[in-house]
């Protein structure tokens, strides 16, 4: 099973929106610190946005002011709310977290499958 599901992906025209989420199946106890990273065509993957346990928040600098990352842990999903957005974002957007399998068990690295985003006129 798939640690990771990432669904809100698409097309979109530059300066929309989409929001991407990313949820915990259901042998995932909780979610750590997750990120969401972006591989574009030819490029390396690269880190976009951080939520620790806690809460604090990291970007990369391109995104600065136009992606906000959040966090429902009762849901065990987080969020990627991306606005204004442009050609250069279009990537398969992907889901990085500490997974924990329960209390007391250590968490481990866990990826989803990605969703992608075009964003093209």
């Amino acid at each position: 099973q798939v640690p990771l599901v990432e669904s809100g992906g698409g097309l979109v025209q530059p300066g929309g929106s989409l929001r991407l989420s990313c949820t915990a199946s259901g042998n995932i106890f909780s979610l750590k610190a997750t990120a969401w990273y972006r591989q574009a065509p030819e490029k390396q993957r690269e880190l976009v946005a951080l939520i620790t346990s806690g809460g604090s928040t990291n970007y990369a600098d391109s995104v600065k002011g136009r992606f906000t990352i959040s966090r429902d842990n009762a849901k065990n999903t987080v969020y990627l709310q991306m606005n204004s957005l442009k050609p250069e974002d279009t990537a398969a957007y992907f889901c990085n977290a500490d997974c924990s399998t329960g209390p007391g068990w250590p968490p481990y690295a866990c990826w989803g499958r990605g969703t992608r985003v075009t964003v093209s006129s």
